[in-house]
């Protein structure tokens, strides 16, 4: 019989309507060259399918140390960052004690502490979507949670919170983790932080950089920490195929990764500019590779239906923040459709 706890559950969502133009799941359109393609093709079609692979993604491990200036020791790998929060919510503090998270923000947190039955402690942000430290540090003392979860940025407001609120924060909180899913996009970390103690992490994934399809997330702490934690590890999570690519990228092209992610940041700061100048709209600062903004003048939700039916997918995010929406940035003429769109929808409001 399914549990109440389970039952009670609402699953993750993301955005699958079809349009022209995906700008919901803030992913890299990263288009591979053609001596990409054949590259990859050449090492998959050496994968011994019948075989499992490595159960430490030992080459893989290797490949991401090398690439951020890590050691193998302190990495944990996971099916996209996502198990890594599973196994974080399971392994840190009794599950009578509570997990907390400011909101909004990444959804699995939550959805790993309900899973789990552990109480949500979860404090709202601030009218400028900062954190509420005051009310945060109130919450914690009274529900005393085991472990506390940071985006950073987050996601989906796109900034980063103040480092010395986390700071406090962690503090009163036996365990912190900081995901910094998009940290390509902001260069800040709490990666040294995570190295040397036993009380925090850092979680980083290859899905916001160009492989969301291969599904590969890690874990940056100390020794011991990663130690224990591998013990919850499910076995082979790390397929053979997302093992061999995602390593080729690493070593041989990271180059194009790293273009990618420098015209992202430029037409972030454009895209944000445009929005800024656009009537009925107010645009919040990202320092992700998405933007945050609220719908003035029409509801959000209708916003989202009429940018589908110019053929452009964001994503409406009004059930977290009112009226709001976020969209990813993609390549530059992607993004001149998204404006164009939203500018088109806009002016038919003024008639």
């Amino acid at each position: 019989m399914i549990s109440d706890r389970v039952r009670s559950l609402s699953p993750y969502k993301t955005e699958t309507t079809p349009a022209r133009i995906k700008l919901s799941s803030n992913e890299l359109s990263l288009e591979l060259p053609e001596f990409v393609k054949k590259r990859l093709a050449e090492e998959v079609s050496r994968i011994p399918f019948h075989r499992y692979p490595d159960p430490e993604a030992r080459l893989l491990k290797e490949a991401i140390a090398q690439r951020f200036g890590l050691r193998e020791e302190n990495l944990l790998l996971g099916n996209g960052s996502d198990e890594l929060i599973y196994y974080l919510s399971m392994a840190v503090g009794e599950f009578s004690r509570g997990i907390f998270y400011p909101v909004p923000t990444f959804s699995m947190y939550g959805i790993s502490a309900q899973a789990l039955g552990r109480e949500r402690v979860e404090v709202r942000l601030k009218e400028d979507l900062s954190i509420d430290l005051q009310e945060s540090l109130r919450a914690i003392r009274e529900k005393r949670p085991a472990l506390a979860y940071f985006a950073y940025p987050n996601n989906p407001t796109g900034n980063c919170f103040e480092e010395d609120k986390i700071k406090s924060i962690a503090e009163e909180v036996p365990f912190t983790v900081v995901d910094e899913a998009y940290y390509h996009y902001s260069g800040k970390s709490f990666v040294e932080r995570a190295l040397s103690r036993q009380d925090t992490v850092v979680l980083r994934t290859l899905s916001k950089i160009g492989m969301a399809g291969l599904r590969v997330g890690f874990m940056v702490g100390n020794e011991e920490v990663v130690r224990e934690l591998n013990k919850l590890r499910l076995p082979f999570n790390i397929t053979f195929p997302s093992q061999v690519m995602a390593r080729l990228m690493l070593t041989e092209f990271y180059w194009l990764i790293e273009e990618h992610v420098k015209e992202v940041v430029r037409e972030r700061e454009r895209v944000y500019r445009e929005l800024r100048r656009m009537e009925g709209i107010k645009v919040y600062p990202s320092e992700a590779n998405f933007i945050l903004f609220k719908s003035l003048l029409l509801p959000a939700e209708q916003l989202h239906i009429r940018l589908v039916e110019e053929g452009v997918l964001i994503r409406d995010f009004s059930h977290m923040v009112p009226q709001c929406l976020r969209v990813s940035i993609g390549k530059p003429w992607e993004n001149d459709a998204f404006l164009e769109a939203l500018e088109k929808v806009l002016k038919t409001l003024d008639k």
